[in-house]
């Protein structure tokens, strides 16, 4: 029977050594770094005494069970650098198999299942205000949630009325969309300082989509609104329209106006891009958002804000111009602009410029202060409060012609259901609406997150920002979103929750009941130049184009290509088109990574590029290939054109060389003649077969940053291995991470018992060069 004294003992003499074959010579290896071959010898015995003592007193299947515990885990044979080049056996963890399907049904079966708790778990989940509201510390919070929320409210009510002409639409919605998305925000959302409300991009691809359909309606978009809407009743809309549209809405014919139609588009879509974002969050594909990269995202802001720009200069200047849809709409209205440009309002111009300079000087000076300034100037506000009575006791529209916006009617419309037969014309439309809207709340909510020291849910945020679509479709509204401008300055002005969302939708309730109408007189070109002073933060993006060339040449033509798209074409293709480039930038820069070969660090262990360090040493008949990306099945080739252009043999060619020189060699004796083809004798033959480019006898592949294999990799290496081991030259591996270790044990790089896996896998770069030199030691020291 097998003692535990004995068992001890063997195991003890195990853990000096592995089982090395007899003559193998990585088995003439010993803990000092230099000995003669008489020690070197005797070092061999000793080692292979041990082995015979530990496989005649353990069995052979426990001998690899060392200080592991199971038979089950498997061993990794490969050589690591601990003062020798001794081979280590490293021992991988076992994975338990996980059968997905239990998994799956029991998942199921817990999602399924209904208990008190969970009903009150889930309850709390889809509505966060009831887990913070209830620990809300009044006396601390409420001062800077009040503060915030008035300011917001009062910044949210001129860019509401301002982002109406972005939308096309009458601006009561706009107010109808900024109070809903408050409300509704303050129950579901998990951030604390976002603002979510009316967004400039947003309402331009609303308006995008409306103006489209109005025209596919028959509609004509350049008719501006009648003023005079005495009794402030919406249903008096068809006056500023004499084309009607017979539309079916919930099995009843009713004739629909110019402005129900637009408004009925509108809800349609809105409602559509909310259901998307709540079924994201069902099957949590959140991870969406991970294709809009940073550049992405700023070349489709700026270009949207050059789009929103050129939308809003015929009312800066007070010209009537057709509006332009569909693609290449910014430079076919800047064309008809110069046409047009004689027919420009004097009054609108000089309005224009005046309220620029007042917005564009406040807004500086508040930017060089703001460490000064307890909250932000309401300078929108003030201006449209002046404007307004400049407009009304000048009577600018009556005299000079202005464009003014018209009657807003007080109160709440009654709540309709979105007109089904749209949603279909629209659902194409809204998915990249949900996801522009998405991807600006979750980039926000994280910001903020990050900065006050929170956590969100992203998937929660995806059901809050559906359901401030969905639900206020219902009310005569439109898309949502998070704003950029808005949260920062909810977060200067002491913002602690969500609280300070219900403060700026009770603002704005109050101009919905009862200061809506005051804004009749307001005229359009103010309303203009806010939306234009609000894009300085995108526009100044064109600033940082040299800086980000200097950081990442890659990233600025993401940037540019995605702008120019979104500018030029359109801004849903612009975006669709930003995902694709960078999508297959990233892919060009797998396809063409870099390669270099590597050198010794001076009295170091270590190896870098050749070509990009002074002072490295080149290791004699030695080769160190680095492959900087994955090897798959698009890089195959590049990755073996720059091995044989880098170590200047292609084995290929050099075999085929080699066996023509043979056949000449065959032919000349067959002759008779002792002469070589070139001339020299039989016994030179052997060294010209050599040639003069194969300096080397070891070729160590670092992987250290190939991420993955897939099997036209596999395929790759084990070509290389075999094309090199008939010119005698050995491929050694370094740095692999496990998956590409068990990716090449299933592709059978290592052979059927992964018997020469400790002579080809190594843990590091100077290990594997070790190994090659000790491949030269004397045959005489073998044993």
């Amino acid at each position: 029977m097998w003692g535990e004294d004995q068992q001890t003992a063997a195991q003890e003499a195990c853990s000096l050594t592995e089982a090395p074959p007899l003559n193998s010579r990585s088995s003439t290896t010993c803990s000092k770094e230099s000995c003669t071959p008489e020690e070197l010898c005797y070092c061999v015995l000793i080692r292979n005494l041990l082995w015979n003592y530990c496989s005649y007193f353990m069995p052979l299947e426990h001998i690899h069970e060392v200080n592991t515990g199971t038979m089950e885990r498997p061993l990794e044979a490969t050589r690591m650098e601990n003062t020798t080049s001794a081979c280590v056996l490293m021992e991988r963890k076992t994975h338990v198999k996980i059968n997905r399907k239990q998994v799956m049904l029991a998942k199921l079966r817990k999602s399924c299942s209904c208990t008190p708790q969970k009903l009150k778990n889930f309850l709390m989940d889809f509505l966060p205000v009831l887990q913070w509201l209830p620990k809300y510390k009044c006396k601390e919070y409420i001062w800077g949630d009040v503060m915030s929320g008035l300011v917001i409210g009062i910044i949210l009510v001129p860019q509401a009325i301002a982002y109406s002409l972005l939308a096309g639409l009458k601006p009561i919605y706009s107010l109808y969309t900024s109070f809903f998305a408050n409300i509704i925000y303050f129950l579901m959302g998990t951030s604390r300082h976002v603002s979510v409300g009316i967004f400039s991009l947003i309402s331009l691809m609303v308006g995008q989509v409306v103006d489209r359909e109005l025209l596919l309606a028959g509609f004509d978009l350049n008719d501006d609104a009648s003023p005079s809407l005495g009794d402030g009743s919406l249903q008096n809309d068809t006056q500023s329209n004499t084309t009607a549209f017979n539309l079916t809405i919930a099995g009843m014919n009713a004739e629909c106006g110019k402005e129900c139609y637009a408004i009925g588009i509108a809800t349609a879509l809105t409602f559509v891009a909310g259901v998307y974002q709540v079924l994201m969050g069902i099957f949590r594909l959140g991870f969406i958002s991970m294709y809009l990269s940073e550049a992405v995202l700023d070349g489709f802001a700026t270009g949207a804000s050059l789009t929103i720009l050129t939308a809003q200069v015929k009312y800066l200047i007070g010209i009537k111009i057709p509006r332009s849809q569909g693609h290449g709409m910014l430079v076919i209205t800047w064309i008809n602009v110069f046409r047009n440009i004689s027919q420009a309002n004097i009054c609108d111009v000089i309005t224009s410029a005046i309220c620029i300079l007042v917005l564009v000087t406040a807004k500086e000076l508040g930017d060089r202060y703001k460490h000064k300034l307890k909250f932000p100037l309401p300078t929108e506000l003030v201006v449209i409060v002046v404007a307004t009575l400049v407009s009304h006791y000048g009577k600018l529209n009556e005299v000079y012609a202005s464009s003014v916006s018209g009657a807003i009617p007080t109160g709440f419309i009654p709540p309709k259901v979105p007109p089904f037969n749209l949603m279909l014309r629209v659902a194409v439309d809204a998915l990249p609406l949900a996801i522009v809207s998405f991807v600006f709340t979750v980039s926000l909510s994280e910001m903020c997150a990050k900065k006050y020291a929170y956590s969100i849910k992203a998937n929660q945020e995806m059901f809050a920002v559906g359901f401030c679509n969905i639900i206020p479709s219902f009310f005569h509204s439109f898309a949502t979103s998070a704003a950029l401008a808005k949260t920062l300055v909810k977060t200067s002005t002491g913002c602690q929750t969500q609280v300070s969302g219900v403060i700026s939708a009770m603002v704005v309730l109050l101009v919905l009941l009862f200061l809506a109408p005051l804004f009749y007189s307001l005229q359009k070109c103010v309303l203009a130049c806010i939306i234009i002073v609000s894009l300085r933060g995108a526009l100044r993006k064109f600033r940082d184009v040299p800086s980000r060339y200097h950081m990442n040449k890659v990233d600025t033509f993401v940037w540019i290509v995605t702008m120019s798209a979104s500018a030029l074409i359109s801004t849903e293709i612009g975006l669709l088109v930003g995902i694709v480039f960078s999508l297959l930038c990233i892919i060009v820069r797998t396809q063409r990574p870099r390669t270099a070969l590597l050198g010794q660090i001076q009295d170091t262990n270590f190896y870098e590029d050749d070509l990009e360090y002074e002072n490295l040493c080149s290791v004699p008949k030695i080769k160190i290939f680095r492959f900087e990306a994955p090897l798959y099945y698009a890089n195959k080739d590049y990755f073996l054109k720059s091995l044989y252009r880098l170590t200047n043999l292609d084995p290929n060619l050099e075999v085929a060389r080699r066996k023509k020189y043979e056949k000449k060699e065959k032919r000349h004796l067959k002759k008779g003649d002792h002469t070589t083809a070139n001339g020299l004798g039989t016994g030179e033959t052997t060294l010209q077969l050599v040639p003069k480019q194969t300096d080397f006898q070891a070729l160590v592949v670092d992987c250290s940053s190939i991420l993955f294999l897939d099997t036209t990799g596999v395929n790759t290496l084990k070509e290389i291995l075999k094309d090199y081991k008939v010119l005698n030259i050995s491929v050694l591996l370094a740095c692999c991470n496990p998956s590409v270790i068990d990716t090449l044990k299933r592709g059978g790089y290592f052979g059927k018992d992964f018997g020469s896996m400790q002579e080809m896998l190594f843990y590091s770069i100077h290990n594997a060069v070790q190994f090659a030199k000790d491949q030269k030691l004397p045959e005489d020291c073998s044993v």
